[in-house]
């Protein structure tokens, strides 16, 4: 019986031939049961037939060498050569997620550094959140009403009321210096609190950021002296440029007694850093590796991959690893997060503040541990699906059967691919990898790519996909009469 009357469907009929058996008696070539497809009506089940006997082959060549005593006759030693392949490769695809985790932190430490533009980008919301603008009101507030001697204020309203032979009022003014002085701090605050929520301060906290990102790169390499700096193992943002402006504030609003405020310039605490010199030695480290890490991370993942013996599975287990590390690196931020609030004492700065602060400031590495994660599963559900799992097999059939359906209902319409169906037939697999290599490099030189830039590269490699497939098929044609 020759292959093309062979039953392309049969995968028990494979089978047995790869066995070397014969077909049952009584069984008639495709092309002479009536009503029968024809080879060249179901290409892609013949494509699906042959990559199918291909794993039955190589299934049973495992199989044969998983025996007791197998080897020693054909290949003798050959099984015990290859016992280091999976071992290998297990440590190289561990060792690739674990450089993962520390890349995301690493890349995320030097770009918060070295790209003003994304520092700002990823500060700028904090003057925006309300347990940030109350702890700013009231350390504002605090410095301006310190300076203020309301007292001294309420004695000179009254020598001047009696001056002015009002001694009533002179009386009751003097009478009513404690109150007085609660309604003027009354007014700072009000006026304070409004100028922190207004569009203004939002325009003032941009610059100062921008001024702040100088400061903090001198903190970090030790230099100090910048507009960010370390008091008492807290680092701290000067609050003088802030209070200049609050005072211009306090004054064209009606509260002409904050122009004699003299210039000031506290400092309010971000977050604390008691091991600050132990961090500048880890970030020196990470400012160096931050392209080492990932590079090497990726080189580890190809050759663990390349080193196992089922490279399918591997790349499953690799990208499966590569989700896991992201939800580790995500358990492990949260546990950073608690430790972190539980360390900031309330009167250096509110736990909501201190909450807001924090989630603003890795708010970035959750986004590219989110990214990971997603690239991670979108590649453990392609390797999947490629395998040969009975789930696999039968939705690669419902698929092709679908481009089928569609590819002979367009020719029925009149629909022809003509020399562009035959060249993409031709060249399929050039177009398939040339397509995964295209949107993997846009993924990669994407910058910072968000999750819905994920998904989205991800339909449009598998609409290109799809194209390929019903560009590059073969046509049904017509049913073969029956015999």
């Amino acid at each position: 019986m020759t292959e093309e009357n062979r039953e392309p469907g049969s995968v028990a009929g494979a089978a047995a031939e790869e066995a070397g058996q014969a077909p049952a008696a009584g069984t008639e070539p495709a092309a002479l049961v009536p009503g029968a497809r024809q080879p060249d009506e179901a290409g892609g089940e013949q494509e699906e037939l042959e990559r199918l006997r291909a794993e039955v082959r190589a299934l049973r060549e495992q199989g044969r060498g998983d025996e007791p005593g197998h080897g020693e006759g054909a290949a003798p030693g050959k099984a015990r050569r290859g016992r280091w392949r999976a071992p290998v490769a297990v440590v190289a695809i561990t060792l690739a997620c674990l450089l993962a985790m520390v890349s995301v932190v690493a890349v995320w430490g030097a770009t918060q550094v070295s790209n003003t533009d994304r520092f700002v980008a990823n500060m700028e919301p904090l003057i925006h959140e309300p347990p940030i603008q109350a702890a700013l009101s009231a350390q504002i507030t605090s410095q301006i009403t310190s300076r203020v001697d309301v007292g001294a204020l309420t004695a000179t309203a009254a020598s001047e009321l009696a001056h002015a032979h009002l001694p009533a009022l002179s009386q009751l003014v003097t009478n009513f210096e404690g109150p007085l002085a609660s309604g003027v701090n009354s007014l700072v605050s009000t006026a304070v609190a409004r100028f922190v929520a207004s569009p203004a301060m939002a325009t003032l906290w941009v610059a100062a950021l921008r001024n702040v990102h100088t400061g903090l790169v001198k903190v970090l390499s030790g230099q100090g002296n910048g507009t960010l700096d370390v008091v008492n193992g807290k680092v701290v943002l000067s609050l003088g440029p802030i209070i200049t402006q609050a005072k211009q504030y306090l004054v064209t609003h009606g509260v002409g007694f904050a122009s004699s405020i003299p210039a000031v310039n506290p400092t309010f605490p971000l977050f604390a850093a008691p091991n600050l010199a132990k961090a500048q030695s880890g970030y020196r480290l990470l400012l160096t590796l931050r392209w080492l890490l990932p590079l090497l991370s990726v080189a580890l993942f190809v050759a663990g991959i390349w080193i196992a013996r089922g490279h399918r599975r591997a790349l499953l287990g690799a990208a499966l690893g590569l989700a896991g590390a992201m939800l580790v690196l995500a358990i492990a931020l949260a546990i950073a997060r608690g430790i972190y609030l539980n360390s900031v004492p309330q009167n250096v700065l509110p736990a909501n503040a201190a909450a807001a602060a924090y989630d603003t400031l890795v708010r970035f590495v959750k986004d590219g541990l989110r990214v990971l994660l997603v690239v991670g599963l979108v590649v453990a559900i392609g390797a999947f699906f490629t395998g040969p799992a009975a789930a696999a097999v039968r939705t690669r059939r419902a698929l092709a059967s679908g481009i089928r359906w569609l590819r002979a209902h367009g020719e029925r319409a009149g629909l022809r691919t003509g020399p562009a169906g035959a060249w993409t037939a031709a060249h399929k697999t050039l177009l398939r990898v040339a397509a995964v290599g295209i949107i993997a490099l846009i993924f990669v030189f994407w910058g910072q790519p968000s999750v819905a830039v994920v998904i989205w590269l991800v339909v449009i490699l598998l609409v290109l996909l799809g194209l390929i497939e019903l560009l590059g098929g073969r046509s049904a044609g017509p049913r073969a009469a029956p015999q």
